[in-house]
């Protein structure tokens, strides 16, 4: 069980979102003579012409959606932590929630998120949180006092830091640590490794080391009932992970799965022991093309299959305090769903019909059993509702939704298939404009990043805007490489296969043609992360198909990218897209970044950069900014120097938005 829940995805501010400052509440900055929007002081602007006060009035109504996530339970008390952005706040924060449909409290109130926390798991005293500052993802942990929200901090500023488990017996805190190199600003680290570390936090000075171990990608964990092993993830890729225990009387580390000699490649994670130690359950994607929940017998070193009759990713679990349920999300076609099972037999059991949307991770009340849930959908943020003891879903929480908007018109999200340059089916999801929205309409493609992550259905936020008032269609495709559909697509762009999953946005835009309700005329493409690279991509391959591209916090040189990523990142990104070291891969993935193919570059550019990203270092910007108007090609460029991978400040992502609209504008919706 992972101590810090993280904000769900429908409730995490976005790579593509935009913000705008709001002095004490009053409303943007504006330039009195001119009628324009000014950016906060820590925003930097190059080539974006003057934005209009009347553009904003007519979209600031859609940049208010405020959903909740749910965090942790109360463990003695039928209460929740949730995150929450509350009215003129700028990031998500910490709220307790003392009961169904309580008004939500305030515990924390930071410049920067906090949107992953847990209590002390005994008795609730104290709350240890995770915060980063300006987007760096230099995590740190702190400890909070509910009653006087004075906070202490716990960690050491030079490392980023990790939760992974309590244990439950003398409330102390297992968490990782690895070493921070700063490698945008020149330090670099051969070899990084993880440091685990048990502190009591009502005293930070108690912390003892547990283990040293190799590498980076030590993830997640959960702690046997009776606190003497950890069961931990080392991640090598994202088609390869292992589980291992860690003795926590001595720290000695045991790998066990793939089983010694075991030659098998595959993603192994460990969830939570059984009660009675017996048992672990698993994540594993051994015995097909699907990560399913198996249960692994420690005693008779087998595994046994729970989910194998579920042809689609299980991609989160909650296991009852007593250990007698167990419920599963599953990932189907893009929208997540939730099971339940019996946790002794194995077997599938009915639910209660959940109101619609997609299910993020479910939570167990470890002592009453109550299990809570987040839910979005097309038409409302999220919104945590719970299963009580009659089997009833009981609303915790209301997301807020400005009364000028009326979501319940919002039109439905649908899946879309063609078939790819060399025959690979597609998939992606497509949210029409509403009916009175008459003719070919213009289209965004909007680009996932990871590259292994999946474009999923959900709420759209500030999005539903273009499709609502402005009459786009917004298509998300999954394109090769994407996770959800298989451990064999997920591979499928690796290495020197990388433009293969640029060919397959060619054959998008080849699909969009066919269609009678969208223009091929008018399409723009935009993309964060890797994302932002798809976009970069299709700017160079495919200019004369799209009317511009919008670009956040994307790759433009394969090479410089893993030469200024953070070090602990830098093998994990190698697996993915080639070892530069390697004089045929580091040829290749010259030949084809952006950066180096910048003269064919030829339609309107906007590219957005936090100065503290840690994953795509703003130099990543800079230099494909450069390249490209050196052609002669118009590039708007926006640049937060307090934000990292993307936009959490509301008052950057809404500037953000509002310069993407502007841009629209001038591309898009000529």
């Amino acid at each position: 069980m992972h101590p810090l829940r993280p904000i769900h995805p429908a409730l995490a501010a976005s790579a593509l979102g935009l913000s705008l400052l709001l002095a004490a509440c009053a409303g943007p900055a504006t330039s009195p003579a001119a009628g324009t929007l000014l950016p906060n002081e820590n925003l930097h602007v190059e080539g974006l012409p003057p934005i209009p006060m009347a553009l904003v009035a007519r979209a600031d109504r859609y940049t208010d959606f405020r959903g909740h996530g749910f965090v942790d339970w109360h463990p003695t008390r039928p209460e929740m932590l949730v995150s929450h952005r509350q009215a003129g706040g700028s990031t998500a924060q910490l709220f307790r929630v003392a009961g169904p449909l309580a008004a939500p409290e305030a515990l924390t109130d930071f410049a920067d998120p906090v949107t992953s926390a847990s209590y002390e798991p005994r008795d609730g005293r104290y709350i240890v949180f995770a915060r980063s500052s300006g987007g760096n993802e230099a995590h740190q942990l702190y400890r909070l006092d509910p009653a006087t929200r004075s906070t202490t901090l716990l960690t050491h500023p030079d490392e980023r830091h990790e939760a992974l488990a309590w244990l439950r017996g003398r409330s102390e805190l297992i968490y990782s640590a690895v070493p921070l190199d700063r490698t945008a600003a020149g330090g670099t680290r051969a070899d990084p490794g993880t440091t685990l570390w048990i502190v009591d936090p009502l005293r930070p000075e108690s912390r003892r080391k547990l283990a040293e171990l190799p590498g980076t990608g030590w993830l997640g964990g959960d702690v046997s009932r009776d606190d003497r092993q950890l069961a931990i993830t080392r991640y090598r890729s994202v088609n390869e992970s292992e589980v291992w225990l860690i003795d926590l009387a001595n720290g000695t580390p045991t790998q066990l799965l793939p089983a010694a000699g075991e030659t098998l490649k595959a993603t192994h994670k460990p969830v939570a022991f059984q009660p009675d130690g017996r048992g672990l359950f698993v994540f594993s994607d051994r015995a097909g093309e699907f990560v399913e929940l198996m249960r692994y017998d420690l005693d008779q070193r087998t595994l046994q299959r729970v989910t194998g009759h579920i042809p689609w990713d299980v991609g989160a679990v909650g296991l009852s305090g007593d250990g007698h349920r167990l419920a599963v999300q599953v990932n189907v076609d893009g929208r997540q769903e939730l099971r339940l099972f019996d946790a002794r037999t194995l077997a599938e059991q009915p639910l209660p019909a959940l109101p619609p949307g997609s299910a993020g991770q479910p939570s167990f009340h470890p002592r009453l059993g109550t299990l809570a849930i987040t839910i979005d959908s097309s038409r409302e943020p999220g919104r945590i509702r719970a299963l009580d003891a009659d089997g009833r879903w009981q609303a915790w929480t209301q997301a807020y939704i400005p009364a000028a908007v009326d979501t319940r018109a919002f039109p439905d999200q649908g899946i879309v298939r063609w078939t790819s340059f060399d025959g690979l089916a597609m998939s992606a999801i497509l949210t029409p404009p509403p009916a009175r929205f008459t003719g070919r309409r213009p289209v965004v493609v909007r680009v996932h990043g990871g590259p292994e992550s999946q474009a999923t259905m959900g709420f759209l936020g500030r999005w539903s805007y273009l499709v609502n008032e402005l009459g786009i269609a917004m298509i998300e495709p999954n394109v090769r490489g994407s996770a959800g559909y298989g451990k064999t697509f997920l591979t499928l762009d690796n290495g020197m296969k990388r433009e293969d999953s640029v060919k397959d946005l060619g054959s998008l835009f080849d699909w969009i043609a066919t269609q009678p309700g969208l223009d091929p005329s008018r399409v723009l493409v935009v993309g964060g992360s890797y994302g932002g690279y798809m976009s970069l991509a299709a700017s160079v391959h495919y200019a004369d198909r799209i009317a511009g591209a919008i670009d956040v916090v994307g790759i433009s040189s394969f090479t410089t990218f893993l030469a200024n990523t953070e070090s602990y990142r830098r093998d994990l990104r190698r697996v993915e897209y080639g070892d530069e070291r390697e004089p045929a891969m580091r040829e290749f993935l010259d030949r084809i970044s952006p950066l180096n193919n910048a003269q064919r570059i030829t339609r309107p550019l906007f590219v957005v950069q936090g100065r503290n990203d840690p994953r795509v270092p703003w130099t990543e910007a800079e230099q494909i900014v450069k390249k490209v108007r050196e052609n002669g090609t118009p590039v708007w460029y926006l640049r937060a120097e307090n934000e990292g991978h993307g936009f959490r400040r509301k008052e950057n992502a809404d500037f953000q938005f509002y310069a993407m609209l502007r841009f629209m504008e001038q591309t898009l919706l000529k």
